[in-house]
């Protein structure tokens, strides 16, 4: 069951009308918080303070003053918190109700059901509104981390490209002119159907054009550099 943090006022004030009517006894108060799983640090007081003088405190105020003392504790009571919620929500039988107090029990179950509900809606709502939104930042960083791979590529294959002016050797410049352009094709995301390699015109060995096969929109074109 997915609740809030803390419980909100309305919830508290259900809880502390709802809890009374469904244990009959004081004392039924206390073992319906132990069976929670609430430590007994939090009613031993109340404990003490009901068998000294039963008269002394109502269930009413037990179920305050531990709600209240379990709502301080936040993180570290949100398991008993959780398991209040579910027991109480579950319950189907109300014939451990003292008879005058089953149809407002019955009442104030449904209407924690129901509130408990709407804060889940919220919740859920508001979980998948932050994972949308993350979601969001993850896909922008995503494509500048992109671009800036993009940019990076092109400085570095116009880097390589100048430096290849300065290249005498024919078949050395061609061999390194042969990879300059298929990074470019690539980064530009044109579609390199068939690589650009190094051909000599009369298989003499010597190395005078390059020759590739590109793709651009579902059109092949044949591309060649001398």
């Amino acid at each position: 069951m997915d609740i809030i943090f803390h419980y909100p006022p309305e919830l508290m004030s259900l809880l502390i009308d709802t809890i009374p009517r469904i244990c009959r006894a004081k004392k039924d108060v206390l073992l319906f918080f132990k069976g929670a799983g609430v430590d007994s640090a939090l009613t031993n007081d109340l404990a003490i303070r009901l068998k000294k003088d039963k008269d002394s405190i109502n269930k009413y105020e037990i179920a305050r003053t531990v709600l209240s003392r379990l709502n301080e504790k936040g993180d570290a009571t949100l398991s008993e918190r959780r398991e209040i919620l579910k027991r109480i929500t579950e319950i189907e039988d109300f014939s451990t109700c003292w008879p005058e107090d089953r149809w407002e029990a019955k009442g104030f179950v449904s209407e924690i059901r129901r509130v408990i509900n709407v804060k889940d809606s919220f919740t859920r709502m508001n979980q998948e509104r932050e994972a949308e939104q993350k979601k969001r930042l993850i896909e922008q960083q995503a494509k500048m981390d992109e671009v800036q791979r993009q940019r990076a590529e092109l400085a570095a294959i116009r880097k390589d490209l100048s430096a290849l002016f300065g290249e005498n050797n024919n078949q050395k410049r061609g061999k390194a002119l042969e990879g300059v352009l298929n990074r470019l094709f690539e980064a530009g995301g044109i579609l390199i159907r068939e690589a650009f390699t190094l051909k000599g015109l009369h298989g003499e060995g010597i190395i005078e054009q390059i020759d590739g096969v590109i793709e651009i929109e579902g059109n092949l074109y044949i591309v060649e550099m001398k």
